[in-house]
């Protein structure tokens, strides 16, 4: 006999609920480079779901709600728990269909955010591991963990889908690499070696990122530089910096900006596309949360 979820104490569920989960925002339309991000509004209640076979790792987070969620394997038995939001799930590639059954407990929307990273770079990021400490890694299945760092990275990534931000190929790459070896090491902290970069890698990086500020940098250009992996050259960039190189690229681009802004008369448009921005919205966007004011309102304080 099938096993009943508890009773809610909701009041009759809205006809405007959804039926089935319904896809409220995708990165797909803007093929964001590195990782795939979907964000569901799922039904009050669902009896039993079949999910299929998936051949991509996926991170899964709440993000409003509370529920009761059960799930087993095919003809298994049921096996319950509470999530709340920030609640977070981890399903490795490859996990064999199994069933879900769930019911909302609360009267906030239940909302859902979908994270799969590219098989390719999940590949590579566990060899690369692999080598670094002579050991075997994988993933694991985890159900209704806490991480706030990883709640705080999801939920950045919703926000630039809800405001349909640009987004650069190397901050894409970035995140789904740090998630990758974050996840694959039980998000414990890397133990670090005090390496760094070199002197010469890090002028051939530097003078490679000035040369190229208008055009898409990925990790795999400023490694090539470097002579390493996008791995390794990520984890040395950070020691030897400070920064991620998408934080570092994006001061430079700033610079520039600053710097075209003061000493020619190039539009805001024009400015934007010579320092390496998708629009003219993206650098005041990015230009303000970084100064504390406008492209245009910088130029005018520089003319007085």
């Amino acid at each position: 006999m099938t096993k009943k979820l508890p009773p809610s104490p909701l009041m009759e569920t809205s006809r405007h609920e959804p039926t089935s989960p319904l896809l409220l925002h995708s990165s797909e339309e803007s093929a964001w480079d590195g990782l795939v991000v979907r964000v569901y509004r799922e039904p009050r209640e669902i009896e039993q779901l079949t999910m299929p076979l998936v051949s991509t790792l996926t991170l899964g987070l709440l993000i409003s709600g509370t529920m009761y969620k059960e799930q087993r394997e095919l003809g298994g038995p049921w096996k319950g728990q509470y999530l709340r939001q920030g609640s977070l799930f981890l399903r490795p590639a490859g996990r064999a269909p199994y069933e879900l059954r769930w019911q909302a407990l609360s009267s906030q929307p239940v909302q859902t955010l979908l994270l799969q990273l590219h098989t390719d770079l999940v590949s590579h990021t566990t060899q690369e591991l692999a080598s670094a400490a002579t050991r075997q890694v994988t993933f694991a299945e985890n159900i209704g963990f806490q991480d706030p760092l990883l709640m705080q990275i999801c939920l950045s990534l919703w926000h630039d889908l809800k405001r349909q931000t640009p987004a650069e190929t190397l901050y894409l790459q970035s995140i789904a690499q740090f998630l990758a070896v974050h996840l694959l090491r039980g998000g414990s902290p890397a133990v670090e070696n005090g390496q760094t970069l070199t002197r010469q890698q890090m002028r051939h990086v530097t003078d490679f990122i000035q040369a190229h500020l208008d055009q898409a940098l990925s990790l795999e250009h400023l490694a090539q530089q470097a002579g390493l992996s996008p791995y390794h050259f990520s984890r040395l960039f950070r020691q030897t910096t400070g920064e991620s190189p998408h934080q570092f690229v994006l001061g430079r681009r700033i610079e520039f900006a600053q710097q075209l802004l003061t000493e020619t008369d190039a539009s805001l448009a024009q400015v934007a596309l010579q320092s390496g921005f998708a629009s003219q919205s993206h650098l005041s966007s990015i230009f303000k949360r970084r100064l504390g004011f406008t492209p245009r309102a910088y130029r005018n304080t520089r003319e007085i």
